[in-house]
């Protein structure tokens, strides 16, 4: 019986311990429970993570350090060309990240007696951070980066075109370094409120671009152009002499604008058939002559010789560049003589002496008919100017009509307006001194056989000499 009572006894301690021991262990249980519990009313529990970053065990006020010190880590890069970078520091400009109480209200919907929750499970809450800064200070940080100070900005240029070495060469672009402010201001703002930490400028096309590159269509056509009118070849022909132009002067008439538009001086060509004129043209020019009695006179005044037509010329050189012509042509005259050189008279002429009263025509170096004449009276006002003139044209049977007279001949040959040579059959003497105090109203009166060969022979444009 006392045997039974031990094992009865001993049977009872052992349950007595084991609820002492379970009621120790869920004392203790729930006394870490409880600590625990208390530990996670300002903190996140077990698995908590907010934008993929643990924040168990954290309070608020940590997360929010590790935002600001998050913000004001903040970089911006910019990457420029030619290897230079430059920052944007957060701090510069107060950079802030503000989750505007959304840490708060995720913590309130965490209560603290969940943590266990989190021992078995894992939670990650997106919040999105706002973005704030100030203006001002981003203004001046913005407008003291290197790359808008004068001495590091290297313009951009257009493509050149230059005449080197008797041809035009397209000269590349140059590409420089200037930013475009207003672009990349509103490059980097995006970029700030995207929380991005670099920009690349020429990937975002910041940089202002030069308007024409090598490649550009009207780069190209001007230099197709340039070259088309460097190779124009005009040769001018003056009888046996000739003056070419070519690309080693043509190059220096012409002009490319900003716009690359290609443009020819008309005043270099001016200056060019100038030269020409002075060099070539006879008219109104003094000629030595040598006279039918062996003396050689000065003769100038006249309208008879060469004279280049400056604007149809002029038109004609432009228009034949243009073209790109290669040519061998003579320029364009107003009036033309019959032999090029000092003599451009020739071997066909009318000669008049009006100090011996006399006149010869000469066809081809021969002489076919001379006599004595009568020319303007000198007395009345009336004389005969010298000079070298051309026939103006001939007639037959013309009237001549003048203030208070009518005069009919048989050959009429004008050479000077009203003043031309004519037979004067009125007349039964010519030559002497008559035509001092009897002398005509300015042409030259000749005998009816003189008249009449000359008239025979002569032709439009055929040279007068007139001479004292």
């Amino acid at each position: 019986m006392e045997i039974k009572d031990q094992e009865v006894e001993k049977s009872v301690n052992i349950k007595k311990r084991i609820i002492i021991g379970i009621i120790i262990s869920i004392s203790i249980l729930l006394i870490i429970y409880l600590s625990t519990s208390l530990y996670f009313m300002k903190r996140f529990y077990f698995g908590t993570k907010i934008n993929g970053v643990s924040v168990t065990g954290k309070t608020m006020e940590d997360i929010e350090a590790d935002i600001l010190a998050e913000s004001e880590a903040y970089i911006l890069k910019l990457k420029q060309r030619d290897n230079i970078e430059e920052n944007i520091n957060g701090r510069d400009i107060e950079y802030k990240y503000n989750l505007e109480n959304k840490i708060e209200d995720l913590k309130d919907n965490q209560s603290a007696f969940g943590w266990i929750y989190g021992v078995f499970n894992t939670s990650d809450y997106k919040l999105e951070k706002k973005v704030s800064y100030n203006d001002e200070l981003l203004k001046k940080k913005f407008r003291s980066l290197n790359c808008f100070k004068n001495d590091n900005i290297i313009k951009p240029e257009s493509a050149k075109i230059e005449y080197e070495n008797k041809e035009y060469v397209i000269k590349e672009e140059i590409q420089g370094n200037k930013v475009n402010k207003d672009i990349l201001y509103k490059k980097v703002k995006e970029a700030l409120n995207n929380k991005v930490d670099e920009i690349n400028l020429e990937e975002i096309e910041c940089y202002e671009k030069p308007k024409y590159t090598v490649a550009s269509k009207e780069v190209v056509n001007a230099k197709n152009t340039l070259d088309k009118y460097i190779g124009s070849v005009i040769t001018h022909k003056f009888g046996d002499n000739k003056e070419v132009l070519n690309g080693d002067s043509i190059h220096n008439w012409l002009h490319i604008d900003k716009n690359f538009k290609v443009s020819i001086d008309e005043e270099k060509a001016r200056e060019y058939v100038n030269s020409l004129s002075i060099k070539y043209d006879t008219y109104g020019s003094t000629r030595n002559f040598k006279t039918s009695i062996g003396t050689t006179v000065n003769v100038s005044g006249g309208d008879y010789g060469w004279l280049i037509n400056y604007s149809e010329e002029i038109e004609a050189l432009i228009n034949a560049i243009k073209d790109g012509k290669k040519e061998e042509r003579q320029p364009i005259y107003a009036q033309t003589a019959v032999a090029y050189g000092a003599n451009d008279f020739g071997n066909t002429y009318v000669e008049i002496n009006l100090t011996t009263q006399h006149i010869w025509f000469y066809n081809d170096g021969v002489l076919i008919t001379e006599g004595p004449m009568v020319s303007g009276n000198a007395d009345s006002k009336h004389a005969t100017p010298s000079g070298i003139y051309s026939l103006t044209y001939k007639e037959k049977n013309a009237t001549l009509r003048g203030e208070n007279y009518a005069a009919p001949v048989s050959y009429w040959m004008p050479f000077n307006g009203d003043i031309g040579i004519h037979d004067a059959t009125w007349r039964s003497k010519f030559g002497g001194q008559i035509y001092i105090t009897d002398g005509s109203h300015g042409c030259i009166n000749t005998p009816y056989d003189v008249a009449s060969k000359i008239f025979e022979y002569i032709t439009q444009g055929t040279p007068v000499i007139c001479y004292f």
